[in-house]
């Protein structure tokens, strides 16, 4: 990273349980509830803590130790007007959704909230969720051929009073909607997160994405995707940012976070893992790189089904904030976050490992040359 990128402060975003049994497949007590009164009180915790963002799961139907679950476009708006600066990212299918009503739906909400709604942009895992509706289910590089389509869609209806677009999946002629969501510097039309982490998933990033989210790695992973995305974008004159997916285990010692971590993997619902296993197989060995999500995810990977164990942040403050410095200097703009227990977590992360995060990242500025602002 350069020096001027060096000096943006590492921005944080957290899961939504809005999915019942919490972020990790497993029945160890998690003090978490999927309900709306306890994301809001969630919510509103969280950005008087230090997040930046929120992310709303998107799951239609009953599976894998997910037996409830809230939509995830009307629960990120109640979220947005539960808060004052949260940002609030709402997971969607294309798909299930025609771009043309979901770019209404976020420019609606995005003018409620004054400029803090977004969308993650993900092209399916869970094939019964598509054939269960009745929607056909495209072989994995065409599902990302339809993001692509989607995503530029979304920006045309959002940026331009005659948006027209021909393509293979969907059509718009000379289409207008008002109110266009909320622009801003540096901010032309809500922010469009995606994942993945095939050869496709990383070409889509470099050509219409701002965010490229990666499920959990370790730093030569991380670096990787990094480098690779950046590649594609830097062909098409494109910048995009990078979000990294972690599970956070924060304890006084590192013994007492290895031994929580022990019990969560120990105590896994086996079926539910081995069942999402086997439904995300497709997902990464479909591709003829087998460079897929989950596809060298091992059977404790996916007890924390975004990988999130692979991050590392896992031990004292000080040993978590020291690998998110080394993540932020292999390109990492934010880091996307789950919890055990998360009111108790998302307090404790912002009263005792943040301050350690900034404080390195001072340290890291004067590093780099880079001038602390005036006052400091």
């Amino acid at each position: 990273m350069t020096a001027p990128e060096l000096s943006e402060p590492l921005k944080f975003a957290y899961w939504v349980p809005n999915v019942s049994g919490g972020l990790v497949t497993s029945d160890i007590e998690q003090r978490t509830d999927w309900g709306y009164e306890y994301n809001r009180d969630l919510a509103v915790l969280a950005e008087n803590n230090g997040f930046d963002y929120a992310l709303t799961q998107v799951r239609y139907t009953a599976s894998y130790g997910a037996a409830y679950q809230h939509e995830s476009t009307g629960f990120s708006l109640a979220l947005l007007l539960a808060t004052q600066r949260l940002k609030v990212i709402a997971a969607v299918h294309p798909g299930l959704w025609q771009p043309g009503v979901l770019a209404k739906f976020i420019a609606s909400a995005d003018v409620i909230s004054g400029g803090r709604a977004a969308v993650n942009v993900v092209s399916g895992w869970f094939k019964d969720e598509f054939t269960g509706l009745g929607e056909p289910w495209l072989e994995h590089d065409e599902r990302y051929r339809r993001s692509e389509e989607f995503i530029r869609v979304l920006k045309q209806l959002w940026t331009d009073d005659h948006a027209e677009f021909g393509g293979d999946f969907y059509r718009i002629r000379d289409f207008d909607i008002k109110p266009k969501p909320v622009a801003g510097p540096g901010r032309p039309h809500p922010e469009v997160f995606q994942g993945g982490n095939s050869t496709a998933a990383r070409k889509l990033a470099g050509r219409v994405s701002d965010w490229y989210f990666s499920n959990g790695k370790d730093f030569a992973g991380f670096s990787e995707q990094v480098d690779e995305v950046r590649g594609y974008a830097a062909e098409n004159d494109h910048a995009v940012r990078f979000g990294l997916n972690g599970f956070v285990i924060a304890r006084e010692t590192e013994a007492e976070a290895r031994e929580v971590l022990r019990e969560i993997v120990a105590k896994a619902n086996v079926p539910a893992v081995e069942g999402f296993r086997s439904a995300v197989k497709q997902a990464g060995k479909s591709t003829s790189d087998a460079k897929g999500m989950w596809a060298d995810s091992e059977f404790a990977d996916l007890v924390q089904y975004n990988d999130g164990f692979r991050t590392g942040l896992i031990g004292t403050p000080e040993q978590i904030a020291d690998r998110a410095i080394e993540y932020k200097k292999r390109g990492a703009n934010l880091l996307l976050l789950g919890f055990l227990h998360y009111l108790e977590d998302v307090e404790h992360f912002g009263r005792e490992v943040l301050p350690v995060i900034r404080e390195k990242e001072r340290v890291l500025d004067r590093g780099a040359g880079v001038p602390e602002p005036a006052g400091i």
